[in-house]
């Protein structure tokens, strides 16, 4: 895993819209990459939904959100439609970004054993340096947890 104080990689991927997203569009704010194995499965919608209708409280923070897969740019479109998601999907068909971020690599599911997105969270700072890294988290209050962190933070600063 990237650790805390390192640079975050930079990237540049298509999102649900195919327009081209990169880190260095966040400069100057911090931001939330959470990565997610994949679109319109239980966890993955949960997770979504729950940054989705925290965005005005992350915004607060001067904090945008991205979700990274290695779903087609087509299936994010339908999952960002389907759950009125109003932040950035991208698509990492090849795993190459979650890679930088130590967020791809075997798995095993139902036996089968496969390369996939490991739901992994990172918070990169104004500066464009790890801030925190949640590592194999639970979809389900994910967002409050980050949320609640950058709150601490927030309150010490």
């Amino acid at each position: 895993m990237l650790d805390v104080g390192d640079d975050a990689p930079v990237f540049e991927l298509p999102n649900q819209h195919g327009e081209q997203v990169s880190r260095s569009d966040f400069e100057g704010q911090r931001l939330i990459i959470y990565f997610y194995p994949r679109a319109n499965t239980d966890g993955c919608t949960t997770e979504a939904c729950e940054f989705n209708d925290a965005r005005s409280q992350f915004a607060a923070r001067d904090a945008a959100v991205i979700g990274i897969s290695d779903d087609s740019v087509a299936d994010l479109a339908d999952f960002a439609a389907d759950y009125d998601l109003e932040f950035d999907l991208l698509a990492d068909e090849l795993g190459e970004v979650a890679t930088l971020y130590d967020s791809y690599g075997e798995k095993q599911l139902f036996g089968k054993t496969f390369d996939g997105v490991f739901r992994n969270t990172y918070v990169v700072g104004p500066d464009g340096t790890i801030e925190a890294v949640y590592e194999d988290v639970s979809p389900e209050g994910h967002a409050d947890e980050v949320l609640a962190d950058l709150e601490q933070v927030d309150a010490v600063h």
